[in-house]
């Protein structure tokens, strides 16, 4: 059973939970590309106005974390005029397949949504076929190469227009503008 929204809490980056699932998914990066993430993450950066970071939560243990926080379009190449950048998107092994990746996929849209975000774009490897497919089937498509990964070779970029304002729901619309109609280049 996917969590309740009122089991799904905002919480700091810094925060127990977050710090343990966080280091459950730097062991996963590892097993499956030899490494942890090495994405920047600044603490600041999950706190409002401009991020958030949620824990979900079953019995009162953390089960799937993810957050977003803002990118200036300008200086990543992303779409939008208020694109926010989803991150940690994890659920913990045991509780996988069970609709918590989706609840918090929509989660964080809404409230990107919600403080004004135009679009979500982010990150994954060619090698997650679950979370590449869990992102296409929400309406994600590829988008421009950017950040910490943009040369990787099975890095896929992804992304997805948000009806600013919306609020208290996934409220998404998947239009895909022009100017990314044309091939993104390799993806991972």
């Amino acid at each position: 059973m996917p969590p309740r929204s009122d089991a799904i809490r905002q919480v700091p980056y810094e925060h127990p939970d977050v710090t343990r699932l966080v280091e459950d998914l730097q062991s996963v990066y590892v097993s499956i590309y030899g490494g942890p993430d090495g994405t920047p993450v600044e603490l600041g950066e999950f706190a409002a106005p401009g991020g958030a970071f949620f824990v979900a939560y079953e019995a009162a243990e953390p089960i799937a974390i993810g957050g977003w926080r803002q990118l200036d379009p300008a200086t990543f190449g992303v779409p939008g005029q208020r694109p926010v950048e989803i991150k940690r998107m994890y659920v913990v092994e045991r509780a996988r397949g069970r609709g918590y990746a989706r609840a918090m996929l929509a989660h964080l849209e809404a409230t990107a949504a919600a403080q004004g975000a135009d679009w979500a774009v982010l990150m994954t490897g060619a090698p997650q076929l679950d979370a590449v497919s869990l992102y296409r089937t929400a309406g994600y498509e590829d988008v421009p190469r950017f950040g910490h990964y943009a040369c990787a070779p099975d890095a896929v970029h992804l992304g997805k227009r948000l009806i600013p304002g919306a609020a208290g729901r996934p409220g998404t619309r998947h239009e895909r503008p022009a100017a990314l109609a044309s091939d993104p280049g390799p993806v991972r």
